[in-house]
């Protein structure tokens, strides 16, 4: 099983939905039993709350129900997940110090900027927050993690062969 994690600031607006639109991406490609998925924060602002309602609002327009519980990302995580992916910049380096601190390893090639992955070409490396902006940033994050995550899946895919592992 390889699990990713999906981080963000507070874990209520961009990491939530990344984990849901991912989940719901594997689920479709039959790969469940191969990938899993959370999500967390590099602060404790919201721990436990469920996503920001605007958040759920908008995946809810995609057929998304997000369940998640905002926490906090601990060193932990590291030993549990196999890939890190970060919303921001402020976020990737926040879980490579995380990472440098338990394993002397400043960063690693399982740790990327979502962005990484997307289809789009773009010199913008970081997913918007959407807390501060109005309802169509929340359209914008959603859309780019919908195409990331894809691209994500089939980084995966590719990596770990999933395809040829459902076949047999």
């Amino acid at each position: 099983m390889i699990n990713v994690l999906f981080v963000c600031y507070g874990n209520i607006c961009r990491s939530p939905v990344a984990e849901g639109v991912f989940r719901t991406q594997v689920e479709e490609a039959g790969l469940s039993n191969f990938v899993s998925c959370d999500s967390a924060g590099t602060a404790s602002y919201h721990i436990g709350q469920l996503p920001d309602h605007r958040t759920r609002a908008n995946a809810l327009e995609h057929g998304l129900t997000l369940t998640h519980r905002a926490r906090r990302m601990t060193g932990d995580d590291l030993a549990q997940f196999d890939y890190f992916v970060a919303m921001d910049e402020q976020n990737l380096e926040a879980i490579e110090k995380l990472n440098y601190r338990s394993t002397g390893l400043y960063t690693n090639d399982t740790i990327f900027l979502l962005r990484e992955f997307d289809p789009d070409v773009s010199d913008e490396p970081n997913v918007p927050d959407p807390y501060y902006e109005g309802p169509e940033v929340f359209e914008e994050v959603y859309q780019i993690v919908s195409r990331c995550c894809r691209q994500l899946l089939t980084y995966l895919d590719q990596q770990h062969q999933f395809k040829s592992l459902s076949n047999d």
